[in-house]
């Protein structure tokens, strides 16, 4: 009996063993996940609500509010019901539909960072340039790439993850199903998938060495600035901009950077709720809720 329930389902450990934290837990990141409902829904509605947010930025962000959005639905729903249940179970392909979708958006999410700090990087670098290499059919090209590249990727790892053997324990100590913890629950040779886990995490890091370099371009430009108010805007929008992706590329670095084991996923999940729950939540005050065009539109909706 014990042998078949391992090959039809996983049992999550959770975030943490003790009974008295799950109802703070569980409040706690329940009104972290309705806040960032409320956030990125909000960011996509006022952008597709006002006709002067239709620009190759708010394109791009309320892309970003999507990914993010669907990202962390993909795993929080499962963990607050785990919070109120005695036995927190997932079935064999449910887990796998979650590891697909959640290396799929987190990847997709991760790019979609780089499309909007090439955009910054154009209109503030390359400001004469900026409509013709940032028209509509660019943009809708420069989206694609992340939906494409993050899907295509997550299908390869969940593919690889498949052709695992789990045969012993079935108890993941986590709250979701990811890499290191699944990997260590394999009873048979994890190279090829670890091998590939890290090749992935080392063109992530590459790209976002590409991101950095935008910002520096963008930082020496706003210095020849010769308007302290202009200099002081863009100065104000690269700053929050570089601390939302400085928050997201560490937590994902800590995660993936290190060969698994159980030291590593211990130290990971604590990692894993700072780029599940509070960079989606962050994003929307960051890039879209601080700006003053979408402060003008709230206004306006508000009053109508």
């Amino acid at each position: 009996m014990k042998t078949m329930e391992h090959k039809t389902q996983f049992i999550f450990l959770g975030l943490t063993a003790r009974a008295e934290l799950q109802p703070i837990l569980f409040v706690v990141l329940l009104v972290i996940y309705l806040i960032t409902v409320i956030d990125n829904v909000s960011v996509i509605l006022l952008i597709r609500s006002d006709s002067k947010l239709h620009t190759p930025m708010y394109f791009v962000l309320s892309h970003l509010a999507f990914v993010d959005l669907c990202y962390a639905t993909t795993v929080t729903p499962q963990m607050l019901v785990n919070f109120l249940s005695k036995r927190k179970t997932i079935s064999f392909i449910g887990c796998f539909i979650q590891f697909n979708f959640f290396i799929s958006l987190g990847i997709t999410d991760y790019y979609m960072l780089t499309v909007l700090a090439y955009d910054r990087c154009m209109a503030i670098c390359k400001p004469l340039l900026y409509s013709s290499k940032m028209s509509r059919c660019a943009c809708i090209s420069l989206v694609a790439v992340p939906y494409s590249y993050g899907f295509a990727n997550g299908l390869v790892q969940t593919i690889l993850m498949l052709r695992l053997s789990f045969c012993g324990p079935n108890e993941i100590n986590h709250f979701y199903c990811a890499d290191p913890p699944l990997m260590v629950l394999a009873c048979s040779d994890t190279y090829v998938k670890e091998t590939a886990m890290f090749v992935v995490a080392g063109s992530n890091l590459t790209c976002s060495l590409t991101i950095i370099l935008f910002y520096v371009f963008i930082f020496i430009t706003i210095l020849r600035m010769r308007s302290a108010e202009g200099r002081r805007k863009a100065f104000s929008t690269c700053r929050s901009h570089l601390t939302a992706v400085t928050i997201f590329y560490r937590t994902l670095f800590c995660m993936y950077l290190r060969p698994p084991s159980e030291t590593s996923v211990e130290q990971g999940k604590i990692v894993a709720v700072f780029y599940i729950f509070v960079s989606p939540m962050l994003n929307p005050f960051i890039y879209s809720l601080r700006n003053k065009d979408v402060k003008r539109t709230i206004r306006t909706v508000t009053q109508k």
